[in-house]
């Protein structure tokens, strides 16, 4: 049921290093929570990894209860953020709503395909009949496109990683970055202070070094012409 514009639930990586929301915050969205016409999100929820219980009369066989046939879900698919900082809302770029744009329009057709299958539960990113994506599921696709690009293996916490130290290195002020990133307090903000200190002087030093070298051989170059 992938549809024939691009890979299912793309727009869902944007959010991963745009935002830097956690795993469980861009999984438990749902379209309520996000206006495409004023560019924002909201952030209240958290989708959890589910947990099983048996629900056979007669012992099944099976040693953990999400493999019984007859299992029984004991924990809510999501839970509220646990923190005032943890909800909060974020401002949208202009580019990543007309993914999500994008991404709605693919939904709706997949919508049509699943027919009287579709879960209606308005998730921003679900399955190919409309339920909540697995934890584990949108993990391994992570690993997976990371192998297709042929980028190193990385966790999926990295992207959150990328999306604070990229706001920290274009100068984004300190509160307004808490608040994006949904910390509670500054002490997370200085954990990143040596990283983006060092990109910092790496790109000077990238900088530097292709100014002066180019400088360098252009005055090689009129002194042989000249000579």
């Amino acid at each position: 049921m992938a549809t024939t514009r691009g890979r299912r639930n793309s727009a869902r990586w944007a959010v991963a290093l745009a935002l830097g929301l956690r795993q469980g915050e861009a999984l438990g969205l749902r379209w309520s929570d996000v206006d495409l016409d004023a560019g924002t999100l909201i952030v209240r929820r958290g989708r959890q990894r589910p947990r099983w219980e048996h629900g056979c009369r007669s012992p099944c066989g099976r040693k953990h209860g999400g493999h019984c046939p007859d299992r029984r879900q004991v924990r809510a698919d999501t839970a509220e953020t646990k923190s005032r900082a943890g909800r909060r809302s974020i401002g949208l770029p202009d580019e990543l709503v007309a993914l999500l744009r994008q991404h709605r329009d693919e939904q709706t057709e997949e919508r049509e395909i699943a027919a009287q299958l579709w879960e209606d539960d308005d998730w921003l990113f679900a399955t190919p009949t409309g339920g909540a994506v697995n934890p584990r599921t949108d993990y391994d696709e992570w690993k997976r496109l990371l192998r297709l690009a042929g980028l190193r293996d990385g966790r999926l916490h990295d992207a959150r990683h990328t999306a604070a130290t990229v706001l920290l290195i274009l100068g984004v002020a300190e509160r307004a970055v808490m608040g994006i990133m949904g910390w509670s307090n500054s002490a997370m903000a200085a954990r990143y202070q040596h990283l983006t200190t060092q990109v910092r002087r790496d790109i000077a030093r990238q900088v530097g070094g292709l100014l002066w070298s180019s400088s360098t051989t252009n005055a090689e170059r009129v002194t042989r012409d000249s000579g």
